[in-house]
């Protein structure tokens, strides 16, 4: 059955709002998953979906301060001056400057609420959509301890599994042990472990945090660790394009999990200019993967999801990684031991599978308490 564009869009707003029978669901969920253009226009139309109930939200919230301002001015409690030559202005001045301040901070936050100057406040705050990718672990991870192979990266001897509350995913920048995670991830984290793909797990710690940017640099300190040559993917200084298709590697389970899909606009949530939005299955425990373009350069770090939207994923860029490194070394110089990030990428030109292959050993489940 081919849909038309009107017809797509009833269907995605009968699929958002429960509307639709379960059969119907699958059916939808099967159309997006073929046809790349109607998946487009549905992740298109829940974006401005989005857009226009946070319009409404301001709009509302206007009219709230102006019911308030209006109650205020009609109990006494403050009053709007008629001002009349410079003493007048003095005057009022000094018996209302308390008033006039009060007022000029609602204005003001009306403003950047407009302006959307608030982005990182909302997001670090609590969007009501805005579901960041850590998970939560209640027990030992099963698979920890580490194992000797002769194909391992850096084989340690077994040890015994630490305790972890929360899971994430990271990656090496530099082979001397420096990874990217999320700020958002290790927030609350006092023992801080990284684990690669065949198992093999190491302490870190924390050297710098970006809550802005919701990044974090992770330095593995554990003697067992060595050093890395030839990581093999890229970090790309420039902004990716619009359907641009990627691949991700993250730990929703605790095993690497691969998942695939494009860029469906260049700004994050709330129109964020430092995030991209993806259309990509992401999972808690997906925070802090890599975003792999199909010349091997990471293009972003995933952070969140809309847990309203179904695919719809934030990644930071991955020019802020550059950002990150800068100001690190500008605040302390004692810990960045000359961080030099992946130039050049020897995953160019491969087949999916054998990049996926050369990369996952440089891809580490972040795990803590």
């Amino acid at each position: 059955m081919i849909m038309n564009e009107m017809q797509v869009l009833d269907a995605f707003e009968r699929y958002t709002s429960g509307e639709m029978s379960p059969q119907e669901q699958e059916s939808f969920d099967e159309l997006r998953k073929n046809n790349a253009d109607i998946d487009q226009l549905a992740v298109e139309h829940g974006y401005l979906l989005q857009q226009l109930d946070a319009y409404k939200n301001i709009k509302n919230f206007k009219h709230s301060l102006h019911e308030v301002e209006a109650k205020l001015l009609e109990e006494g409690v403050i009053a709007k001056p008629q001002l009349a030559g410079k003493a007048k202005v003095v005057s009022l001045w000094k018996r209302h400057r308390r008033n006039i301040a009060v007022a000029a901070s609602i204005a003001a936050i009306i403003s950047l609420f407009s302006s959307g100057i608030l982005f990182n406040y909302a997001k670090n705050q609590g969007d009501a959509t805005y579901e960041k990718l850590s998970r939560e672990l209640n027990a030992k991870i099963s698979r920890m301890g580490g194992h000797s192979s002769n194909n391992n990266i850096n084989p340690v001897v077994a040890k015994p599994a630490p305790n972890a509350s929360v899971g994430a995913t990271g990656f090496l920048i530099d082979g001397k042990g420096y990874l990217i995670t999320n700020a958002h991830v290790i927030a609350s984290l006092k023992s801080i472990y990284v684990e690669n793909s065949k198992g093999d797990y190491f302490t870190a710690i924390a050297v710098y945090v970006d809550k802005n940017s919701d990044l974090a640099v992770l330095k593995i300190t554990d003697s067992s660790f060595k050093y890395i040559n030839n990581i093999p993917y890229s970090i790309k200084k420039g902004n990716a394009d619009l359907s641009e298709q990627f691949f991700t590697l993250g730990f929703p389970r605790n095993e690497v999990v691969y998942g695939e899909g494009y860029v469906s606009a260049k700004s994050g949530n709330g129109g964020d200019s430092t995030a991209y939005q993806l259309t990509v299955s992401a999972n808690p425990g997906n925070s802090g993967g890599p975003v792999v373009n199909k010349n091997g350069e990471v293009i972003g770090i995933i952070t969140a999801k809309d847990s309203k939207a179904d695919g719809v994923v934030y990644a930071a860029k991955s020019k802020n990684i550059f950002k990150l490194i800068q100001d690190l070394q500008a605040a302390d110089t004692s810990v960045n031991q000359n961080i030099k990030l992946p130039v050049g990428s020897s995953l160019k030109g491969l087949d999916r599978v054998q990049q996926v292959k050369k990369m996952q050993d440089f891809v580490f489940m972040v795990v803590g308490n």
